[in-house]
């Protein structure tokens, strides 16, 4: 063989070799589903009694009405046990990049309703909220439907406010920063209401790294790039166990799946 064929070969086993290290610390996957052996519960409002009675009934989503009530769906059960709404998170890894990037979490008001109903939050970085509410149908409401939104960091059976702030109009937006004091962020989650419309509410678990996940409408969800070992997983949901954090051990092979079947109380 020629040398500088030799000199290919060898560039390219030291390329091969160089790469083979990267691809086995690609961590394992966590995947799983939350359940809930409860029933479905609600808070009923009746729109009356609050602000633009007429135009938040025009939310899309129709099941969350009746005639003049309006519906706070705190806990959604799906046919099969799967908890809506709940949080996944692995909280035993320290990530500080990941915290250095995070771009904020955001929440808008449309048609009197909070989106989403649950997230994620990370202490000392931007919550930012905007209002895409106006009325055409009422003169004092074309140019945008008041909401205020109104922050809390819960813990346990305390809360204190983060911020208050009305948006009046349409396109109006805020953005302040989560803080979290008193080792609340290992604790407690974050809760947003609007103090025109009570039913309008969000809740946010913190969080540290990026294995993290809102699960699915069925209870399901994947954490995926989960370096391997064991780990501390919490599943959280606000209105389930008065916001308790639930803990599991689970363990982690390289390249491998790890399945967490959470059934919370």
């Amino acid at each position: 063989m020629k040398k500088g064929a030799m000199k290919v070969v060898f560039g390219v086993a030291a390329a091969a070799f160089l790469a083979a290290p990267l691809a086995s610390f690609a961590g394992g996957t966590i995947a799983g589903k939350v359940t809930y052996a409860g029933k479905a519960e609600q808070k009923e409002f009746s729109f009356s009694k609050f602000p633009n009675p007429k135009f938040c009934p025009k939310n899309p989503n129709k099941s969350l009405m009746d005639g003049d009530k309006r519906f706070l769906k705190t806990i959604e059960v799906a046919k099969d046990g799967g908890l809506k709404g709940a949080v996944v998170s692995v909280v035993d890894i320290e990530d500080q990049a990941f915290q250095d990037g995070f771009k904020g979490t955001d929440v808008t008001a449309e048609f009197c309703e909070f989106l989403p109903f649950s997230g994620v939050v990370v202490n000392n970085k931007n919550f930012r909220a905007e209002n895409k509410d106006a009325d055409p149908d009422d003169p004092k409401s074309t140019l945008g439907v008041l909401h205020n939104p109104h922050s809390f960091v819960v813990k346990g059976s305390s809360s204190a406010t983060g911020f208050n702030i009305g948006l009046a109009k349409k396109g109006d937006k805020l953005e302040k920063p989560v803080v979290f004091r008193g080792g609340a962020e290992k604790q407690g989650y974050y809760r947003l209401q609007c103090d025109q419309h009570e039913f309008m509410q969000s809740f946010f678990l913190p969080v540290w790294n990026p294995y993290h996940a809102v699960v699915k409408d069925d209870g399901s969800f994947e954490l995926p790039g989960v370096p391997a070992g064991k780990h501390k997983v919490v599943v959280w949901h606000p209105f389930v166990g008065k916001g308790k954090l639930n803990e599991f051990e689970v363990e982690v092979a390289e390249g491998g799946t790890a399945n967490l079947k959470a059934e919370i109380k």
